[in-house]
């Protein structure tokens, strides 16, 4: 059952697994081991998320109405027909955004502060 969210900023700050989940559905929709191995790729094995955290994880994602399960599928012959595909929704990607921008204050205000190595790549 999904809860009444009044904005996206009700639903932020967002931890840091919740965050790269969001993340990893920004340009397409995965299934659950895909969005694993791309999160530890894309934090270069800084971020690591087990099976029983993610699922947990994209529980409460799609009770919240963050993300939902996908009935479109790629080619039976490529895939497992066990395999749940997942998408972000509309407001998924809105408190995506509004927590990238918090983030994105929060690393300004630490530049400011001189506290950013500025050569130290994205």
């Amino acid at each position: 059952m999904a809860h009444a969210v009044k904005a996206p900023a009700d639903l932020i700050p967002l931890t840091p697994r919740v965050f790269h989940i969001l993340l990893a559905l920004v340009d397409e929709e995965q299934h659950g081991y895909r969005i694993m191995k791309e999160v530890e790729q894309r934090s270069q094995g800084k971020v690591r998320i087990g099976p029983g955290t993610l699922y947990e994880a994209i529980q409460r994602l799609v009770r919240n109405g963050m993300i939902e399960e996908s009935s479109e599928r790629p080619d039976d012959e490529m895939d497992d027909q066990r395999r749940r595909y997942y998408r972000l929704t509309d407001l998924g990607r809105a408190v995506l955004r509004a927590e990238a921008d918090r983030l994105a204050d929060l690393v300004g205000f630490a530049r400011s502060k001189d506290l950013v190595d500025e050569a130290k790549p994205a």
